[in-house]
């Protein structure tokens, strides 16, 4: 039976550590392109930001991807031996699937554990360090937000585009401000500009060269025919206040962000109508966890009856599972703030709902 041990839990470790490895790197990359790419490519971002933000990423995508890569190893490595007939020649043997699981039951819980580990401690504050690296990344170095061939929109009251960017000298410039209904009453152009960091005085210095602009009738604003040349300035300085742009990166964390004894106190001393999404938050993050254990008994029956032992199978029924189960977890998130319904209950329900259906098809399987 030792062997048989050996081999199970080999097969399994080995299957949920590519898994996870698979499934992280397409979170993390995800999360880089939708967020850093464009501040990589046209801003002057250090690489080393680069390597903070997948540091910070990694411990919440581990979150899905640990349930996640159990699943499908369990799914690809009985999915095997139900195919390769192993499964059979054991139980000739008068070796019981059950007995098969041990490695597969010690694995789940360790897996939960590691994942409890993750969702109460690590993941949040992983969270607010990332909040914090970003909001030191706008305040120290405000020049990276500017970039090449696009428009700067973080500024209140003002859009910005910039041609071409080396440096902090600028080619082709556009300085739009804008109205309070977000239009445009007066366009600067410049040909060449510099920027420089006033950080004492929190704003930004944007020097113009070669500069001209263009107003809109105060009247009637709609009217292009009404628009207006001004002057020409050979040289003129246009200060960009960063006091708005602080303000909305030191805004309040999300609950994601908050520590374990945040929640307790929002949900002790916060406003009423809160504290329906903060026992929410609290539920979903020792609920999550026992996905692992889940998974693992709905996984076994799952991977014996396809009865194929090719990945993408495997991969397959295991994004099918997930994504009903994490369905689920989504709808209660998005009501966390109607307590009537319980969305703190219903946390629970995908988790009660697998172990019972995993619970019955496993007795099905091993009575056969």
């Amino acid at each position: 039976m030792k062997l048989i041990d050996r081999f199970v839990g080999r097969e399994l470790i080995v299957n949920v550590l590519f898994a996870i490895a698979v499934l992280s790197l397409v979170l993390v990359v995800g999360n880089i392109f939708r967020k850093l790419l464009p501040l990589l490519v046209n801003h002057d971002v250090p690489w080393e930001f680069l390597v903070t933000f997948i540091a910070y990423v990694l411990p919440f995508s581990l979150i899905f991807t640990i349930p996640w890569g159990l699943l499908t190893a369990i799914l690809l490595v009985f999915g095997r031996l139900s195919a390769d007939n192993e499964l059979i020649a054991l139980r000739a043997n008068g070796v019981s699937v059950t007995r098969v699981c041990l490695p597969l039951a010690f694995l789940a819980v360790v897996s939960t554990v590691l994942c409890l580990w993750l969702n109460v401690s690590v993941a949040p504050a992983a969270q607010e360090k990332l909040r914090s690296s970003i909001f030191d990344l706008a305040t120290q170095n405000p020049i990276a937000l500017f970039g090449g061939d696009q428009v700067i929109d973080q500024f209140p009251g003002r859009k910005i585009y910039v041609g071409k960017k080396e440096g902090n000298k600028l080619e082709n410039i556009l300085v739009f401000q804008m109205d309070e209904h977000d239009l445009p009453f007066r366009v600067t152009h410049a040909r060449t500009g510099k920027l420089e960091t006033d950080l004492p005085n929190k704003r930004l210095l944007l020097h113009l060269y070669h500069a001209r602009y263009q107003e809109r009738d105060a009247k009637d604003p709609y009217d292009l025919r009404k628009i207006r040349d001004g002057i020409s300035l050979a040289e003129g300085t246009l200060p960009i206040s960063l006091e708005e742009l602080y303000e909305r990166e030191k805004k309040r964390p999300s609950r994601s962000a908050l520590s374990l004894s945040q929640l307790m106190d929002q949900l002790k001393y916060g406003a009423r109508r809160d504290r329906s999404a903060t026992r929410t938050e609290i539920n979903k993050r020792f609920s999550f966890p026992f996905s692992c254990i889940a998974f693992a008994l709905i996984g076994v029956p799952l991977g014996i009856t396809t009865h194929r032992r090719e990945t993408s199978v495997g991969f397959a029924t295991g994004l099918v599972v997930a994504i009903f189960y994490f369905l689920f977890i989504i709808i209660a998130d998005t009501m966390r703030g109607n307590a009537k319904i319980h969305p703190e209950l219903l946390v629970w329900f995908p988790n009660v709902l697998f172990i019972v259906l995993g619970a019955w098809l496993f007795r099905r399987l091993s009575k056969q």
